[in-house]
């Protein structure tokens, strides 16, 4: 509970600075993020359980990757995250689930992720910001990429990449979960993960 606790104090503080930051109000951040702004001020306060659309939609808005709203301050020049310690972002009704492992620092951060989907279940996702690259690397099972509507089969041993400003689904193929891990590239300029 403590941890919990300490996760949403990081990511008030984080949201309030990136907001401020970005010269916006709540009621602007609510308006573009398409949040209600009852919802910003509780998150703010870190209090409430933001969902993981809603933490994408805000770091869009905000120029800022997801963990740069979720990281306290970086611990020297390596950092070793194992996946039991980092809590799922997204959990499907099957199983299926994402949990972001780490961003690189720098002018053109990337995002690490590792996924599991289990046969059938899918995670639909809205456009990003232009100019986002996403890649899905299959380690076990096979998975459907859809973007723009079109289906990509994607198999162990498999490496896709796409822009990440069209829709796309994430949905799990076959009989055995599909784990995968994904990357997400941000765009160089004033997305920060300080």
């Amino acid at each position: 509970m403590a941890e919990t606790e300490a996760a949403l104090r990081t990511l008030a503080h984080n949201v309030r600075a990136a907001r401020t930051r970005a010269g916006l109000s709540l009621d602007e951040l609510g308006r573009r993020a398409k949040v209600s702004k009852g919802a910003l001020v509780g998150l703010e306060k870190a209090q409430g359980n933001p969902n993981f659309a809603t933490l994408v939609r805000l770091a869009d808005t905000l120029g800022v990757s997801v963990s740069a709203l979720l990281e306290g301050p970086s611990e020297g020049r390596v950092r070793v995250v194992a996946a039991d310690t980092v809590m799922p972002l997204w959990t499907g009704v099957q199983g299926s689930e994402a949990r972001l492992m780490l961003t690189t620092s720098g002018p053109a951060p990337v995002e690490v992720w590792r996924w599991k989907l289990e046969p059938g279940e899918e995670y639909p996702s809205h456009p990003h910001q232009a100019g986002v690259v996403e890649t899905v690397s299959v380690t076990a099972g096979r998975m459907t990429l859809i973007v723009d509507g079109a289906e990509h089969t994607v198999e162990v041993g498999q490496t896709a990449t796409f822009d990440g400003d069209a829709s796309h689904t994430y949905r799990g193929a076959g009989t055995e979960p599909c784990h995968l891990i994904m990357t997400v590239h941000l765009p160089p300029g004033p997305v920060s993960t300080s």
